[in-house]
């Protein structure tokens, strides 16, 4: 009984924190087609503004959300800096890489210079410890593993019963035919970018609750959300979220049976063989879209 539910608890939550990471990841792509490479830091920049907005002895309840409405403006702004001059180039893909990991840099760097390289921690959403089925957790964790679901559903919602996110659909599924009928594309794709930057600050704001904080702490998310993506299929949003579930529960499972060391190696070693046999992705689509 304390195995499995050490693996349950483990997997849920992995499964959260990557679902979390990698959604925003997953909407870039779906709506422009492209990889943002600075999606890491973005993580790591709404923990740090996370922090100092509580250093500032602001309500946590307040931090939050002005937290993701902050990160939300730097997303705008990186796309209109870094992403939207680039549009309509035949290799974009390959130099939004390089753009946005140069933004990366910079980012990274800037933290440093502003908040030093000492290690943070911003307060948890919930204080205290509790046994779940004779395990012990922290209501971190557990405050983490019920809202994920709910913001997952806010987002799918807003994708398919709003007029926005129904155009931010259209954008997605076919950029010409969208621009035809007199949608501002230009404007979806700068929201894209920010529902993304908000949800990566939201990543980040987990993340700084329950370990350290660093400037570099945003390149080990960027991979994990780069791995959900990939195996869960790039032609939707959906595909990723069950993909970051079905990773978090395999995780818990290696890491409980064959350790942390063996776990990554693993990992990547049922990556490369899925992609082998279906390379668009277990969950994917015939076509991309944010359905």
């Amino acid at each position: 009984m304390d195995a499995a539910a050490q693996i349950i608890f483990g997997g849920l939550f992995q499964g959260s924190l990557y679902a979390v990471m990698a959604v925003g990841l997953a909407l870039i792509w779906t709506t422009i087609g492209v990889f943002n490479f600075s999606h890491g830091v973005l993580m790591m920049l709404g923990a740090y503004v996370a922090w100092q907005l509580t250093a500032l002895a602001i309500p946590f309840s307040v931090v939050v959300p002005l937290t993701m409405i902050l990160m939300a403006g730097v997303g705008w702004l990186l796309q209109a800096s870094v992403v939207r001059p680039l549009i309509g180039r035949p290799n974009i893909v390959l130099v939004v890489v390089i753009t946005t990991l140069a933004a990366a840099s910079l980012i990274e760097n800037g933290t440093l210079e502003v908040w030093g390289p000492r290690s943070k921690q911003i307060p948890a959403l919930v204080d205290g410890n509790a046994m779940l089925l004779g395990v012990g957790v922290s209501l971190h964790q557990i405050t983490i593993i019920f809202i994920t679901p709910f913001i997952l559903l806010a987002l799918w919602l807003f994708l398919n019963r709003t007029r926005t996110g129904l155009a931010l659909r259209a954008v997605a599924q076919n950029e010409d035919s969208a621009l035809l009928v007199g949608l501002n594309v230009k404007m979806l794709y700068g929201l894209a970018f920010a529902i993304s930057a908000a949800l990566a600050a939201l990543a980040g704001i987990f993340l700084g609750g329950y370990r350290f904080m660093s400037p570099v702490m945003g390149a080990d998310p960027l991979l994990k959300a780069l791995i959900v993506v990939v195996f869960g299929g790039l032609s939707s949003i959906n595909g990723p979220i069950f993909a970051a579930y079905l990773i978090g529960f395999f995780e818990a499972v290696c890491s409980y049976y064959f350790g942390l060391y063996w776990t990554p190696a693993l990992l990547f070693a049922v990556l490369i063989i899925t992609l082998m046999v279906r390379p668009e992705g277990i969950f994917s689509g015939k076509s991309r879209g944010l359905a």
